[in-house]
């Protein structure tokens, strides 16, 4: 657990999710759940804006700063786009240049990301010993650049970056060049192609897509595969890996770690592990009912 800040404990607590599409967003259940186990009362709010510009954010954030929140979380597609917009970033959030956690304070808004320490508690937590082995990332948005930051800070020294947006690729690479050694791969099968581990930092996967953001046939049984997504749990990636015999990480430590650390920067109190967990598994399991009977 990194050191968080400590804020002043209130039982009223009123938190968001800044995205879209967010409607089957887990964070409502876990954050009540986390508030109704700490004895506060809170309230998580979704607001869902498609194709938010910069006016949109500022009057988002402006709602934010007087509207009483303690924080919102960023997701798809604002992570980045919110960084200008903010008065302050943690150190971290400002090595990476994206933000998934915004704390509200007197009036002014910190940008955090728990996307990073949320992965390394996850990627720690299956004990790999990869150190200079290359792990793939696909991706380099804002989830991207969380895990490429977080493998960093495990100790993974190789990494091998592809993006459909070459540039992007580059950037994540001069940002992460004093921590690992960057390839940029030219296709996913450069990428991935004797990697000890393929991460899929797109939202490829995410229902109701079902593609695949890397071939079924270039998994291979020694690797370790993870997928940021988690709406379904079992992606079309992860089912692929798991039937090629990969270990495999499911978005749902990556979606249950980042909400603990998120909590407790908006709160200053360390939630419940299995509060969160329990809540995420629930929403999730209700989610997954919803799809079925559409």
């Amino acid at each position: 657990m990194p050191g968080f800040p400590i804020a002043k404990r209130t039982k009223r607590v009123l938190l968001g999710l800044i995205g879209s599409p967010i409607s089957h967003s887990a964070a409502p259940a876990m954050h009540e759940a986390a508030a109704r186990a700490a004895g506060m009362d809170l309230h998580y709010h979704l607001i869902e804006v498609a194709g938010a510009g910069s006016d949109d954010l500022v009057a988002m954030l402006d709602g934010v700063r007087r509207l009483g929140f303690s924080g919102v979380n960023v997701t798809f597609p604002y992570k980045e786009a919110v960084i200008p917009l903010l008065d302050a970033l943690s150190p971290e959030a400002a090595a990476m240049g994206a933000v998934n956690t915004v704390v509200a304070r007197d009036g002014r808004l910190t940008g955090h990301n728990t996307d990073a320490t949320g992965f390394a508690t996850a990627y720690r937590a299956m004990q790999r010993q990869d150190s200079d082995r290359p792990v793939a990332i696909i991706g380099t948005g804002g989830v991207g650049k969380a895990i490429g930051f977080a493998l960093a800070s495990c100790g993974v020294t190789n990494l091998r970056l592809f993006d459909v947006d070459r540039a992007k690729a580059q950037a994540l690479a001069d940002q992460l060049g004093r921590s690992a050694s960057v390839e940029i791969a030219v296709s996913v099968e450069d990428a991935v192609t004797g990697a000890a581990g393929i991460v899929n930092g797109t939202p490829i996967g995410m229902l109701p897509n079902r593609d695949h953001p890397v071939p079924a046939g270039l998994i291979q049984p020694s690797q370790w595969v993870a997928d940021a997504v988690y709406h379904p749990l079992w992606t079309p990636l992860l089912i692929a890996a798991r039937n090629a015999g990969a270990t495999v990480m499911t978005g749902r430590e990556l979606s249950i770690n980042q909400a603990v650390d998120a909590f407790a920067l908006f709160t200053g109190v360390v939630p419940a592990h299995g509060a969160i967990a329990e809540a995420f598994d629930q929403a999730l399991a209700a989610q997954e009912t919803k799809d079925h009977a559409a």
